[in-house]
């Protein structure tokens, strides 16, 4: 398979997660907060810039959107 259709899986898949997630819960979601959306970002960009000639930006960018998501639940954790 071509990597056209790896983003398109990849991107596919977050949205159906998306969908699941919101219909799902039973009460209104919560909104994410800004470092979740920034996490989000990333990691979304490195699948979109994650090309065979750009795997190090794609995997640096989607590493860094990981290490933002797991600052943010820590911080969710703590509250």
């Amino acid at each position: 398979m071509s990597n056209t259709t790896y983003v398109l899986i990849a991107i596919i898949a977050l949205a159906i997660i998306a969908v699941v997630m919101v219909f799902v819960r039973g009460k209104k979601p919560e909104k994410m907060s800004r470092l979740n959306q920034i996490a989000f970002i990333f990691i979304f960009a490195g699948i979109i810039f994650g090309s065979v000639e750009n795997r190090f930006w794609g995997y640096g960018l989607m590493a860094i959107g990981g290490v933002l998501a797991m600052i943010d639940i820590i911080k969710k954790a703590k509250k």
